[in-house]
């Protein structure tokens, strides 16, 4: 292990980190590719020294962050660092895709809640009350953001209205849309590592052709057996039942997105029409409906006729 490598990793991290700040529209989608340096680093050096490199680049970044007067950025720094760490590990012991996807985001999830619940007790107040305390703070920012604007009266009511309808809203299904949201970078990171991997002749798993690949058949029972729960039950029951709902029908999205690049590659499709695709699943909630339901269905119809041939 070299200075360099300590450098590079604690840089190419710095700068996916604050991108979000730099660039007002992709710097959601850049920061989440901060895990990648820590991945790339404890691949190519081993685990052992991906250890060292992900606890000397945090502690840099650390340093840096309490320097430049943004604190916060340490949690987000020790996350994704132990999710490269992570997801290297995993990738070593030859997990496959979906197992994969699901230990890291565990682990990450157990982690960010950890945090979480800290900073709630250390002020004496609930996780909800912490989150509705942050949406609130943002909300108001907004609002006098219209406010200095000179937006008329009856427009800044009718936000601050529709502001409390959202608050409620997140905070309603917070819970899921955490697990939603830390599955997609574990999800990010593992895809564009692969062609990473490659450029830099590194070991990447064999987790067999994507198009290929389903929910488990189990899973169905689960949708059911929430969604019926949703419409039966009130109060906390109905609310947990929801964020099921929620995290499974994201599992279905991304199985009908496999179902969708399985044609793709069947037909050839050239690369424009498969960017305008993926663009119209990105933008338009009907195909993103769509696609989960592709997936949902499957498990009936099956669409690629391939699950029947290797039953066969």
């Amino acid at each position: 292990m070299k200075i360099s490598d300590v450098l590079m990793c604690a840089g190419l991290a710095a700068f996916f980190l604050i991108a979000t700040a730099w660039l007002p529209f992709a710097g959601p989608f850049v920061s989440m590719l901060t895990p990648l340096p820590y991945l790339y680093y404890s691949t190519k050096l081993g685990f052992s020294n991906g250890v060292k490199i992900t606890f000397l680049s945090t502690l840099i970044l650390t340093l840096l962050a309490f320097l430049a007067g943004y604190p916060q950025i340490t949690l987000f720094a020790v996350e994704f660092g132990l999710l490269g760490l992570m997801l290297s590990w995993l990738f070593f012991r030859k997990f496959s895709f979906s197992q994969t996807l699901f230990f890291a985001t565990l682990c990450i999830l157990f982690l960010g809640f950890g945090f979480f619940f800290y900073f709630a007790s250390s002020k004496h107040i609930s996780l909800r009350e912490m989150m509705r305390v942050h949406l609130d703070s943002q909300v108001k920012a907004v609002i006098m953001l219209y406010k200095d604007m000179s937006v008329p009266e009856e427009k800044i009511a009718e936000l601050d209205a529709y502001g409390k309808v959202f608050i409620n809203t997140v905070l309603n299904i917070y819970p899921s849309l955490m697990v939603v949201g830390t599955g997609f970078i574990v999800w990010f990171n593992m895809v564009l590592a692969k062609p990473l991997f490659r450029m830099k002749k590194l070991d990447y798993p064999d987790f067999g052709p994507m198009d290929h690949w389903k929910a488990p058949d189990i899973l169905v029972w689960g949708v059911i057996l929430s969604g019926f729960t949703y419409f039966i039950s009130s109060g906390s029951i109905k609310l947990f039942a929801l964020n099921a709902l929620i995290i499974m029908m994201t599992v279905y999205f991304f199985h009908g997105l496999a179902i969708i690049l399985f044609f793709l590659n069947k037909y050839h499709a050239p690369s424009w029409f498969r960017a305008s695709v993926f663009f119209l699943i990105i933008i338009q909630q009907l195909f993103l409906i769509t696609s989960a339901a592709f997936g949902l269905f499957d498990q009936w119809i099956d669409f690629r006729k391939i699950h029947s041939k290797m039953d066969n």
